[in-house]
């Protein structure tokens, strides 16, 4: 049996979505800046996708940006809104948890100048909004929290602390990197205060490389990438028109039938957290319930280091991720882990699991089987 569970790195295309992209490629392969009829057949995609998506999010669709993933949009939200709102204020607040994609932009920041907070988490990896509140000044610029986080699951108070951001400073932009989020939550950018939403298309059943940044008509933004003046000036190149429609493919699809799938995707949640939390020395990281995502379980198992079991688990089948996939290649432990407060010898035995809508109840099952006719033979080598 192959079971895969490591759709917080990438997840499996909708059929529907490749069936598009393929005639999109094909057939209507129109540069969408062209005056001719191919040019407004490619236009008439990108004209669907943002009416697509803002419907999604109940904004005005002039208010999406298409981009190459998550990790652009959250350069353009952090970079560009620091840029453009300097003479403002130079201070901004992240958390100590959040993707590279956006602490790597915070650090350049840095070094230009600005002033960096970068708040703590607790054990179960929530900001304290007091700890927001305290922080937060009158040369406070940006405001960036993640909704979902990509190794534990656990979920942000996003709308209240967007609230208690624009209470405390109106003019402070608010940035949710959504990447995990959306497509699992429905998130109103308006009513949560939301002034940046970053959004990568294949972590729902979408493309690679492409996404899409929501910026607040009133936000001001600067470009980071310049030339042709598409997207009105705001992300000049060619329109990725395959994938953007991939990605609004996948988002209409996952929210057509939302609330079946989360149902779905809790049960199993449940269902292998109960059967997991038997074996002996497996400790569940992040929340519980209401205050996880349905898709994400982080295990750290005692005596086992990750790369070991992994592979042992991709030997019978399984494939799951010692931690971010945009991590997984360097050494060093996960600061998410580091940061809730994980024991020393588990940062190095912390395996990841995330499910998607493919996923059933008889590959969770398969799964813990696995583990457990697995996990006491590894501790045992690990010992000798």
């Amino acid at each position: 049996m192959e079971v895969y569970l490591d759709n917080s790195a990438t997840t499996r295309c909708f059929d529907e979505v490749t069936q598009l992209m393929t005639k999109i490629m094909c057939e209507d392969y129109g540069n969408p800046s062209s005056l001719h009829h191919k040019g407004v057949e490619a236009e008439q995609y990108l004209r669907y996708s943002r009416e697509t998506l803002a419907g999604i999010l109940k904004v005005n669709e002039k208010e999406i940006l298409f981009t190459s993933g998550g990790t652009e949009s959250d350069n353009i939200a952090i970079i560009g809104t620091a840029m453009a709102n300097h003479r403002a204020g130079r201070h901004l607040i992240t958390t100590k948890i959040e993707h590279p994609a956006v602490i790597q932009p915070m650090k350049y920041l840095e070094e230009q100048g600005f002033r960096v907070t970068y708040l703590p988490v607790d054990r179960k990896g929530r900001i304290s909004l007091e700890d927001l509140g305290n922080a937060m000044s009158r040369d406070t610029i940006l405001v960036s929290i993640m909704h979902t986080n990509n190794e534990i699951g656990t979920l942000e108070p996003i709308a209240e602390a967007g609230a208690l951001v624009k209470r405390i400073n109106p003019r402070t932009l608010f940035h949710v990197d959504a990447v995990q989020g959306f497509g699992k939550f429905r998130i109103y950018p308006s009513r949560m205060n939301i002034d940046l939403l970053s959004v990568s298309a294949h972590k729902i059943h979408g493309p690679k490389g492409v996404g899409f940044l929501y910026i607040n008509s009133r936000a001001k933004v600067n470009p980071i990438i310049y030339g042709g003046g598409q997207q009105n000036g705001m992300r000049s190149g060619t329109e990725n028109v395959p994938g953007i429609a991939g990605l609004a493919k996948a988002a209409e699809i996952m929210y057509s039938h939302l609330d079946r799938d989360m149902e779905h995707l809790y049960r199993l949640r449940e269902l292998f957290i109960r059967e997991v939390s038997q074996i002996d020395n497996v400790i569940v990281n992040g929340c519980m319930g209401a205050e996880s995502a349905a898709h994400i379980v982080s295990l750290s198992i005692r005596g086992v280091r990750s790369e070991v079991l992994l592979h042992a688990l991709e030997e019978r089948g399984i494939y799951v991720s010692a931690g971010s996939a945009c991590s997984a290649h360097k050494p060093q432990p996960s600061e998410t882990l580091k940061a809730i407060g994980v024991d020393k010898d588990l940062l190095s035995s912390t395996i990841r699991f995330s499910f998607s809508v493919f996923t059933t109840e008889e590959e969770i099952m398969y799964t813990v089987q696995v583990l457990r006719d697995t996990i006491p033979g590894l501790r045992k080598y690990a010992r000798r």
